[in-house]
């Protein structure tokens, strides 16, 4: 395919800001720092490996145990009927790899002439109940359910080999899900390509697998989603609404179209049905019925699907037509839909800004928007990714994603909303939003006015030539603002800037987005003093350097024995340092989990000299019931007020001095915990935000 004129201001541009933001990193990060970043975006990315799949090796059978609790949680049915060897393949799998939730597995014979009677009441902690007389599939299912005791079901056919974590995913749905009614897992073939995620229906009723024959892997199958059914092989339902809608309808009797049907009888008692691919199960399809639908029981597919249509026709009728292709634009037709383009998909554990990104999409798909998220590198970011797909965001990637501006050209046209975060990445990409998505709303998100930051930065360090390039920037970002709708920014403090520099802009403010987590452990159970914080952010390097050198000495002056824990990625060499041979000091790194360190230690540090927007590390320290001690740039814009909120200094004495005092008065200490739990839930909780919110995303 030939480059359009999109394309290729696309890729100057791209190549153009990361120019300008090497020389930037050389100045502020040195050489090191620099060429890691320069190599970021310019190495080849890996090709996606998923986890192999986990099939039993054939054996002769010996007795084994599986998993069992009186009182289950879940109960797992596995209707059969003949095909022991593949019963005794599923029941290996649910031994080898237990799910963590107390469960249950009923195996219903329906009249097995095999040895499954033989062999499946060796295998300990299986429930092993034979019915009378062979009844079909449907009746199986239905007497099976009636015997289990959990308070969740799951449907699973003896065809199928569950993987690791398959039950958990599915379970945890429920949790996570509002009006979640029935979960079904992706399917895959044996040979390891997809086999369904999720079922599509036509207005007659006909049925389409999404995603057979294609990879487990494509970001348009790998995401939590809304369907119209689940294939009954696998689906897990709370056993409450099962008896509510009765089971499987037995107008279906033998088979086919019974687990179609329970998805729409779920949707009309106004629950959800879903797919959740982080629940994955070997199906090895058509063991027992074949896949002719000219003969034997598979016949009855035919017949069901009109006696299917009759009884749907009304919900039937807002479907598509047959000859459609499923595509994301076409499922999701009745949603509003945004995209997110941003350089890397955000890691909440590692720092404020993808904390904020990531709970602003969380308050997107509770408004009912379908969300997008295209990171312009193409990396695949492991857990980050798929923490995103868990909430039902559809997340590209390469090899899938070949390029941002042929991917818009396909996928340009669905979005009533396009946010870019940062200013080289609207930068980048305008152009091509102005040949691919013309009708989209544009919103810039600032993240931090950079200009701004970088202006302090240079004055900080009194460098004729940073000041230069934040003047370039300021007037790089300017223009971002000049051509989008609405410009999203997180302070106050920067919407009196902007009044000043840019009045025509059109902005609007969401600021850090925090869950107020309360009041951690009291006072007397504290000790010592925290910084959280990533390092690949200047401010954060010069801050610490500034507090460990020349505040901290006057702080271990006064309180012998007090350490200080600093947390955040990528802490450079030269602060390992200078941490060498103080104890007392204590370079952590990355922690996958901050939560002990904000609910235990006493006092958390924000000693920054200069940046811009609003600090998240104060943010969830207050969100917390930790009170803070910081510079006035720190706390700009954020509502707070030296001595009844936070503690305020700027020179090294002072700032000791202040830590010093509240480290030892738990009356002060006691008021500023109340009001940073205060100030978080008022300015910077999900409630806060949702009117804005609202304006920037969904109002038309």
């Amino acid at each position: 395919m030939s480059m359009s004129l999109a394309d290729a201001r696309y890729f100057l541009n791209r190549m153009i800001g990361l120019f300008r933001r090497s020389l930037d990193s050389l100045r502020t990060r040195g050489w090191r720092a620099t060429w890691q970043r320069i190599r970021v975006h310019t190495q080849p990315l890996p090709a996606l490996r998923g986890p192999a799949l986990y099939l039993p090796e054939p054996s002769p059978f010996t007795p084994f145990s599986v998993p069992f609790d009186a009182e289950p949680l879940v109960s797992i049915v596995i209707p059969v009927y003949n095909h022991v060897d593949h019963t005794l393949a599923c029941l290996r799998a649910l031994a080898a790899h237990p799910p963590l939730a107390r469960c249950e597995i009923l195996v219903v014979d329906d009249g097995s002439s095999d040895l499954t009677g033989e062999w499946m009441p060796q295998i300990q902690g299986l429930r092993y109940e034979v019915r009378e007389r062979n009844g079909g599939f449907i009746e199986a299912c239905n007497d099976g359910v009636t015997r289990s005791r959990g308070q969740y079901v799951v449907l699973l056919n003896n065809d199928t080999v569950p993987q690791p974590g398959w039950l958990d995913a599915l379970l945890d749905t429920f949790s996570s899900v509002p009006g979640a009614g029935l979960v079904g897992a992706q399917l895959i073939y044996p040979d390891g390509r997809l086999q369904e995620s999720g079922g599509v229906l036509f207005h007659d009723g006909s049925a389409w697998s999404y995603g057979r024959f294609e990879s487990t892997e494509d970001p348009r199958y790998s995401a939590l989603r809304d369907v119209d059914y689940c294939s009954g092989a696998a689906i897990m339902l709370p056993r409450a609404l099962w008896d509510q809608l009765g089971g499987f309808d037995v107008r279906y009797r033998p088979a086919y179209y019974e687990d179609t049907d329970l998805a729409f009888a779920v949707r009309a008692a106004g629950h959800r049905v879903l797919v959740q691919p982080a629940s994955r199960v070997v199906h090895d399809e058509g063991t027992s019925n074949g896949t002719d639908t000219g003969s034997g029981i598979k016949a009855y597919q035919v017949r069901n699907r009109g006696v299917f249509a009759q009884k749907w026709a009304t919900a039937l009728a807002a479907h598509p037509a047959p000859g459609s292709v499923p595509s994301p634009a076409l499922l999701h037709r009745s949603q509003r839909q945004v995209l997110i383009l941003d350089e890397a998909v955000p890691q909440p554990d590692r720092d404020s800004g993808s904390l904020r990104q990531f709970n602003l999409i969380r308050m997107l798909i509770a408004a009912g928007l379908h969300v997008v998220f295209v990171p312009t590198r193409r990396e695949h970011a492991g857990a980050a990714t798929e923490a995103l797909q868990r909430l039902g965001v559809e997340v590209w990637y390469a090899p899938f994603l070949h390029g941002i501006g042929p991917w818009l050209r396909e996928h340009g046209p669905r979005f009533a909303v396009v946010m870019m975060v940062r200013h080289h990445v609207a930068s980048e990409c305008l152009p091509l939003l102005r040949s691919y998505a013309p009708g989209a709303r544009r919103v810039f998100d600032t993240v931090d006015l950079h200009y701004l930051r970088e202006r302090r930065g240079a004055e900080l360090a009194n460098d004729p030539g940073r000041l230069r390039m934040a003047e370039r920037t300021r007037e790089r970002e300017l223009a971002v603002m000049a051509a989008c709708d609405i410009t999203v920014l997180v302070s106050e403090a920067e919407r009196v800037q902007l009044q000043a520099d840019a009045p025509q802009v059109r902005v609007e403010l969401i600021s850090n987005l925090h869950e107020v987590a309360g009041a951690g452990a009291p006072f007397a159970q504290r000790r010592d003093l925290v910084f959280v914080g990533g390092f690949a952010h200047p401010p954060n390097v010069d801050g610490v350097t500034w507090f460990i050198s020349e505040v901290f000495p006057h702080i271990r002056a006064d309180l012998p024995g007090v350490r200080f824990h600093c947390i955040g990625a990528q802490p450079p060499p030269a602060l390992h340092a200078l941490a060498a041979g103080q104890p007392d000091v204590i370079i952590h790194g990355f922690v996958p989990v901050v939560t002990p360190y904000m609910d235990e230690v006493r006092i958390a540090v924000a000693p920054l000299r200069f940046g811009a927007g609003v600090k998240g590390k104060v943010n969830l320290s207050m969100a917390h019931g930790q009170p803070v001690v910081a510079t006035t740039c720190a706390v700009e814009g954020m509502h707070l007020h030296d001595g009844a909120d936070v503690l305020v200094a700027d020179d090294a004495r002072a700032f000791a001095a202040a830590v010093v005092r509240l480290y030892e008065d738990e009356g002060l200490w006691m008021a500023l915990s109340s009001a940073g739990l205060r100030n978080v839930a008022e300015h910077f909780s999900l409630d806060a935000a949702q009117a804005s919110v609202q304006r920037v995303f969904v109002a038309s």
